[in-house]
């Protein structure tokens, strides 16, 4: 089982040098900044919602959790957003470290926890927020299984969401009916060693990529799910060892997985390698280092609108003194950090994409920052609309739309088993006829898959009551890229 890691932010950091591989292509740094009101406590576990809002866990040992929202101001700044109370979770349940996923019909499901109200346990227990009540209600593990934990967890592209279980070979997918879970379906047979510490990558053809983090022999192993059989087998060397597993430390870590618009996935590893895996021949090379000791044992990640993927690394497993990097397929770039960088190791970051292609980053504290890329939005990634109505009535839910690349080409943002805040589904905003930025909550998703190229997919949405009437703009927009406007009328 996993070395602990310590609860809330590190006092002290000894910052490390980095290499920097070189590059060919001029590159520019991204810029940081906070969101100018802080929320009520310290916050962690942030998830972009279908209504654009972004919904982040306190980070306080209460005996039952409560969530908060940031909602972004009506210029659409996240910056300038203001925070509500998002419920309370069901009584006695406080995780940190779990499984999650915004589910088709817009409601955000939490599984497990390696802490609950900070006690480290594993439970088995869970939760559902629902976006319309702003309730939660209690969620029932698997039959049989003791423990979730800080297990890993997926919408696959049918819509369906699969989790593991942290200390076991067993994995399920969960039967929702009405949007409430009436039961769940084992899958996942052939596994080669148990879950703890993988993350899931999904994959353009709806299957999964994890790195073995618990093997005996072969410590190079990666493995493919296969959606269609919901089997497991081999993905191959990962040429380079990225789990440290045998190593002094042997906490088992990895670091996150994410894919890029390029057909790659950046594995970053814990044992200061890391590697790349190329979809299309489905082999693994070794990538750049971070330098010295620096690694992601337990780390978050996000793919940039330009196919860029920012990092936070830190000095070894578990100590303090965080660097950011940009990944742009062929060289790491040294970034500025946020203002507790130096005080944090990785596995305190977490990141997800905001709608205006910025990265929000939280640490527990209540600080709460964004990073604002430099780069443009990659060729191939911007969403199509296809058709909307063109006049369309305030306050009436249901409306569809329909085009292509609607749920980006990546999940968005990774971080392996301990924290998944994908927002590969599409969100709808329109600029109203007083020039207000409101967000239109989706859901009826018919595809939770990733690069789908240009397949056409469709999503529902609603319009909110308060919305302005008159002439409006509409954009769908995919991991923080909106597609070109379409012209509306709201009545």
């Amino acid at each position: 089982m996993k070395v602990f890691r310590t609860l809330g932010i590190p006092l002290l950091a000894l910052l490390a040098g980095s290499g920097i591989a070189s590059s060919q292509t001029p590159f520019a740094p991204g810029k940081w900044t906070k969101v100018a009101k802080a929320p009520p406590t310290g916050v962690g576990h942030a998830q972009v919602l279908s209504d654009g809002s972004v919904l982040m866990l306190n980070s306080g040992c209460n005996v039952t959790g409560n969530w908060y929202r940031l909602i972004p101001s009506s210029t659409g700044s996240y910056e300038a957003g203001t925070w509500v109370a998002a419920g309370n979770m069901p009584a006695q349940y406080n995780p940190l470290y779990f499984s999650s996923a915004v589910l088709p019909n817009g409601n955000f499901i939490v599984m497990g926890g390696e802490y609950d109200g900070c006690n480290a346990v594993w439970t088995n227990k869970g939760a559902m927020y629902n976006v319309h009540s702003n309730k939660w209600t209690t969620v029932a593990a698997p039959t049989g299984w003791a423990s979730i934990g800080d297990a890993q967890s997926v919408v696959l592209p049918n819509g369906k969401f699969m989790m593991a279980n942290c200390c076991t070979k067993e994995e399920a997918i969960a039967t929702l009916t009405g949007g409430v879970v009436t039961g769940w379906t084992g899958t996942g047979t052939g596994k080669a060693d148990i879950n703890d510490e993988e993350g899931w990558t999904l994959l353009p053809n709806g299957n999964l990529l994890t790195v073995d983090t618990n093997g005996t022999t072969n410590l190079k192993n990666s493995e493919i799910y296969a959606t269609a059989t919901g089997t497991w087998k081999s993905a191959g060397t990962t040429v380079v060892q990225l789990d440290d597993t045998g190593t002094p430390t042997d906490s088992h870590e990895m670091g996150p997985l994410v894919l890029r618009p390029d057909g790659t996935v950046f594995a970053a590893g814990a044992t200061t390698n890391n590697a790349v895996y190329t979809i299309a021949t489905g082999k693994w090379a070794a990538a750049p280092k971070f330098g010295g000791q620096l690694d992601s044992a337990d780390g978050p990640a996000a793919l940039l609108p330009d196919g860029n993927v920012l990092l936070d690394v830190s000095p070894g497993v578990f100590n303090t003194g965080t660097k950011f990097f940009e990944w742009d397929g062929t060289a790491l770039h040294m970034v500025p950090g946020p203002t507790n960088a130096g005080i944090n190791s990785s596995y305190n970051g977490n990141m997800v994409v905001l709608p205006t292609g910025q990265i929000l980053f939280t640490d527990f504290s209540n600080l709460v920052q964004l990073y604002t890329p430099a780069g443009a939005a990659c060729a191939g990634c911007t969403p199509v609309i296809a058709a909307v109505a063109s006049t369309l009535t305030h306050g009436v839910a249901n409306n569809m739309i329909r085009g292509t690349g609607f749920n980006g080409v990546s999940q968005g943002a990774a971080y392996g088993d301990d924290n998944q805040a994908a927002t590969n589904f599409p969100l709808v905003r329109i600029t109203d006829s007083t020039g207000a930025v409101v967000y239109c909550r989706t859901h009826a998703f018919s595809t939770m898959g990733v690069a789908t190229g240009s397949k056409s997919v469709t999503a529902q949405f609603d319009i909110p009551a308060t919305i302005a009437v008159g002439q409006a703009s509409l954009v769908v927009v995919a991991n923080g890229i909106p597609s070109s406007a379409v012209a509306v009328t709201i009545d």
